[in-house]
C-alpha cells in the first residue's frame, strides 16, 4: 500500500521516531512518503514548495498513517488528516500517549473522528489493520 506518514518533525526525538516507524511500515512491504525525507531548503519560496510537495504526497498515497502523540496533535498533521479525510482516503491514527483528554476521546476529537480506519496504540495491531 502507498502510505503518507503524517506526524510532527520539528524535534530530534520526533525525527528519530518517524524514521523508525517508517522503517517498520517499509519492512511490512508498504511504500511510504515521509515528508522529512524530502530536502527542505529554507530558501525563498520554501513554504510553497513544502506545501505542494506534501499535497502531492497525499494525493499519491492510498492511505494516511498519522502519528498523534503529545497533548495536542501537530497542526500540520491535523491538516493532513483533514485533507485525506476530505479526499475519502483511509486515515489510520497511531497514539501511544495514554493521556485521556475527554470522556470519549484520546486526542483531539476532530482528528480522532477523521481516523475512520482506527486509532491504534500498538504497532502490531496497526500493521495488521493495514494488511486487511
Amino acid at each position: 500500500m502507498r502510505i503518507y506518514q503524517a506526524g510532527g518533525l520539528f524535534t530530534a526525538a520526533e525525527i528519530e521516531f518517524n524514521r523508525g516507524f517508517c522503517a517498520r511500515l517499509r519492512e511490512a512491504g508498504h511504500d511510504v512518503f515521509l515528508p522529512q525525507e524530502i530536502e527542505q531548503q529554507l530558501t525563498p519560496g520554501y513554504g510553497r514548495r513544502i506545501f505542494l510537495g506534501d499535497v502531492a504526497g497525499l494525493d499519491w498515497a492510498e492511505a494516511v498513517v498519522a502519528i498523534l502523540e503529545g497533548a495536542d496533535v501537530d497542526s500540520g498533521t491535523s491538516w493532513e488528516c483533514g485533507y485525506a479525510y476530505g479526499k475519502g482516503k483511509p486515515v489510520f491514527g497511531y497514539r501511544s500517549d495514554f493521556r485521556i483528554l475527554g470522556p470519549e476521546e484520546k486526542c483531539n476529537l476532530m482528528i480522532e473522528q477523521a481516523c475512520v480506519s482506527g486509532l491504534y496504540s500498538d504497532m502490531t495491531a496497526l500493521l495488521a489493520a493495514l494488511r486487511s
